[in-house]
């Protein structure tokens, strides 16, 4: 399993610092074990992670492959809205969709970087 870092606020030399680093380890042949997510501001992060979801991510990293209606049904939420969330954090690249209609997450654990730093 990989790490998963989400950066808050975009810094250009820590993302190129981090490109360049996996760049030479892909050429050596090693993974570089983790993943970088970037939101432009809090607010962004905030939309896609609230404390609803990261129970889903939670439910979803102890039962992987599981089909989301069973994600619902397991909660005690409805599937309308499970299946909204499955979506908004797949498409922010915390969940992964499977062949057989589940989810999963390939992290260990997530971790959160805010850069104070003025944007520009």
């Amino acid at each position: 399993m990989t790490d998963v870092f989400l950066h808050v606020g975009y810094d250009p030399v820590a993302t190129k610092a981090r490109f360049l680093e996996a760049i030479r380890r892909a050429e050596a042949g090693a993974s570089t074990g983790e993943h970088h997510i970037t939101f432009e501001t809090w607010d962004g992060l905030a939309k896609v992670l609230s404390g609803k979801r990261l129970e889903l991510l939670r439910h979803v990293y102890q039962h992987p492959a599981a089909s989301v209606a069973e994600f619902g049904q397991a909660l005690g939420r409805d599937y309308k809205r499970v299946r909204q969330e499955v979506d908004i954090l797949a498409d922010a690249g915390l969940l992964d969709r499977t062949d057989g209609g589940g989810v999963r997450t390939a992290y260990d654990e997530i971790q959160t970087v805010i850069n104070l730093k003025p944007a520009g």
